[in-house]
């Protein structure tokens, strides 16, 4: 890696005593997935099983790639995950590799890319102050290098796997192998604290605004992105679930091959972030 992320051991400047926040879902492009990568097929030699459904292909499930603009009244727009890379739409093979594309099979309507979408909003992406990486995939930081002036924040545990992660566990070191602002939280530490039903989280600007919620089992240091909306809260979580069915167990949770922890288990209300349920 071509650069050491800072620690980030207390909240960043710019919160405000009682703020709330909007949260502006985004649709960043489509990759396909076999029905194997959504929900477990269960029994031994899983990865020998979610190999070969990536092989086969089929069948298909055309996914959307989520990513959220959160606007804070005095820290500004916020942006949670990137998407897919503008260049996406001529060709997935120069942003995801060769093997990243085959088996991903990235999709991006022009315009779609995440940067396009906040200039129709009137958002100068190299604006944009701060984007939270839920992890590192190739899904979501595929675009990372559209915002060379942000500063970055995800889980330590992430940078530790995506530096030493490769195509086959979900990642591409040239996504996010930048000399940029890079802020990572270790939530091992005693300035954590539990919110609701989440153990461990980090108060992003320490006014109650913006949490981040240690949720690892997809990735080794998932997180989730809990907002403090007028009403109630609502939870971004990446990749925690697929599928609502996954929130009462009536369908399969989605496989852990390499990092037994499954949040949704342990936490249902992190679960529901996906699809942007609110919690209460």
């Amino acid at each position: 890696m071509s650069v050491e992320p800072q620690p980030l051991h207390e909240p960043l400047a710019g919160g405000t005593a009682g703020a709330t926040v909007a949260v502006e879902p985004l649709i960043a492009g489509h990759v396909e997935f076999p029905q194997a990568m959504l929900t477990s097929p269960g029994g031994p030699f899983l990865q020998a099983k979610l190999l070969w459904a990536l092989l086969r292909g089929k069948p298909p499930n055309v996914i959307p790639v989520p990513a959220f603009l959160v606007r804070h009244p005095s820290a500004g727009a916020i942006l949670v995950d990137t998407g897919l890379h503008p260049s996406v739409a001529s060709d997935g093979r120069q942003n995801f590799g060769s093997l990243g594309n085959r088996f991903g099979r990235p999709s991006l309507a022009p315009g779609e890319d995440a940067p396009a979408q906040l200039r129709a909003r009137g958002i100068d992406p190299g604006e944009i102050p701060i984007v939270l990486m839920t992890h590192l995939h190739m899904d979501h930081a595929s675009a990372i290098s559209e915002f060379p002036r942000s500063t970055f924040v995800l889980s330590a545990a992430e940078w530790q796997a995506g530096a030493g992660g490769r195509v086959g566990d979900g990642y591409r070191r040239s996504h996010y192998d930048f000399a940029f602002d890079y802020r990572t939280v270790d939530f091992d530490r005693a300035s954590v604290g539990s919110y609701a039903s989440f153990a461990r989280t980090f108060d992003l600007f320490g006014d109650g605004s913006i949490r981040l919620a240690f949720t690892p089992g997809h990735s080794a240091g998932h997180v989730s992105v809990v907002c403090r909306l007028a009403q109630r809260d609502f939870v971004i979580g990446g990749d925690a679930i697929y599928l609502s069915g996954q929130l009462d167990g009536s369908v399969p949770p989605p496989p852990r091959p390499r990092t037994p922890t499954t949040c949704a288990a342990r936490c249902r209300s992190c679960a529901s972030s996906t699809l942007g349920f609110p919690t209460r």
